[in-house]
């Protein structure tokens, strides 16, 4: 591994670490954020099989492990954030979920080995792949993921969407418009870390943020086939304002879930979310 990709992995390590509490929180913050939980459970409840072990890779403090726990599922639980695993350990004991939580342990998506063959009747890695910016890492993770699947089981990848990224440029960030250093997020998709001798490691660590078709095509050429692809916030994209006041009308708030769910695979929405779904079975 070079260099860069080692200091690239303490930065999203640490990068986690420091956030694991906000991290555990984020889902549930308030209800556009609640969004991507619900469509993902949604997902997840529809191609999951009815019990079995599934591993939860990239799952961070733990809320899919829980709700997984909670339905009946043995789960795995592996991340490469120390401090968020440390939190997952409080919450699933919190929560009485230990006997279902086979194990919690850290390691990157890049090297599953501890994991045997076809080991798994599900797999889930919900963010991991945004953090690989070097095409022989996502490829290498892709090729983990589908070796450790057991034939027919469903695999869920969840990763940052380009072109919501870019909607959110447009609202606060404007300025990396016409900033020569981020020159290359525009014409590929990828964000890298950079360090200032005076306030260390600034922004978001290194990040790839996806067009659906390339998330496609990587799991399809590895021997999984497409199921479905969702955007998670759908409709409500960048409308966290009007989404969230329209949580307070519980019957509104209902209809207006329902609507998420029946149009979030529609491909005009797909590349514009904040974060989408792609759902495959080996």
């Amino acid at each position: 591994m070079q260099l860069r990709d080692l200091m690239s992995m303490g930065i999203v390590r640490k990068f986690y670490d420091d956030i694991a509490e906000r991290e555990w929180k984020r889902l549930r913050h308030d209800a556009y954020h609640r969004l991507e939980f619900i469509v993902t459970m949604h997902f997840l409840e529809k191609y999951l099989p009815p019990l079995g072990l599934v591993l939860d890779a990239g799952g961070g403090p733990g809320r899919y492990t829980i709700e997984l726990a909670k339905k009946g599922y043995d789960v795995v639980l592996f991340d490469l954030s120390p401090k968020c695993l440390e939190l997952a350990k409080k919450k699933i004991a919190r929560a009485h979920m230990s006997d279902k939580v086979r194990r919690v342990t850290e390691g990157s998506i890049t090297d599953l080995t501890m994991f045997r063959d076809e080991e798994f009747d599900a797999v889930l890695c919900l963010g991991p792949l945004s953090h690989l910016i070097e095409n022989r890492d996502r490829e290498k993770a892709a090729r983990e993921i589908v070796r450790i699947a057991k034939r027919g089981a469903p695999v869920f990848i969840g990763v940052i969407g380009l072109y919501g990224v870019f909607r959110e440029v447009l609202q606060r960030l404007q300025y990396e418009l016409t900033e020569p250093s981020h020159e290359e997020f525009f014409t590929s998709g990828v964000h890298r870390w950079h360090v200032d001798r005076h306030k260390g490691v600034r922004g978001f660590p290194d990040a790839l943020f996806w067009h659906p078709r390339d998330l496609r095509e990587l799991f399809e050429r590895n021997g999984v086939k497409t199921l479905e692809m969702a955007t998670c916030e759908g409709l409500s994209c960048h409308l966290q304002g009007p989404t969230n006041r329209l949580y307070k009308d519980k019957e509104k708030w209902a209809k207006w879930k329902d609507l998420i769910l029946k149009t979030c695979t529609d491909p005009i929405l797909l590349g514009m979310g904040e974060h989408f779904l792609y759902v495959g079975r080996k």
